[in-house]
């Protein structure tokens, strides 16, 4: 049996087989044990394990989304409240001033002039 990769997710397909294999072992009536993972008792075991891990992974994601949202959200607020600040040093102190510069913006002054591109000859 080649060796399996353990740290990737077993797609969906593959988890509804085994769920439906171990649904179907009730039918089989003379089941002998070889492996003592094979058992129905372990079977049952790792069943409700698994249940119990995608439980606490779907309440995780929730908790991390609720993160994400509130993150983005704080993010939004600072840059507003920065984009307020650049307003307000603009008006007080003029588009050609030190503070301005100083805050990250462009003195008007600093500003290259558009320049006029001759007319192609065709």
């Amino acid at each position: 049996m080649p060796s399996s990769d353990v740290s990737r997710r077993l797609a969906r397909q593959i988890i509804d087989q085994d769920i439906d294999s171990l649904n179907g072992l009730n039918a089989v009536g003379e089941y002998t044990i070889a492996r003592p993972e094979g058992s129905p008792a372990n079977l049952k075991a790792t069943y409700a394990a698994m249940l119990e891990q995608r439980q606490i992974e779907v309440e995780k994601l929730a908790v991390y989304r609720a993160a994400v949202d509130a993150a983005r959200q704080a993010e939004w607020e600072f840059h507003n409240a920065v984009l307020a600040m650049k307003g307000m040093v603009l008006g007080q102190f003029g588009p050609d001033s030190d503070q301005v510069q100083a805050i990250g913006l462009k003195k008007k002054s600093n500003r290259k002039r558009p320049t006029r591109q001759k007319a192609q000859s065709a």
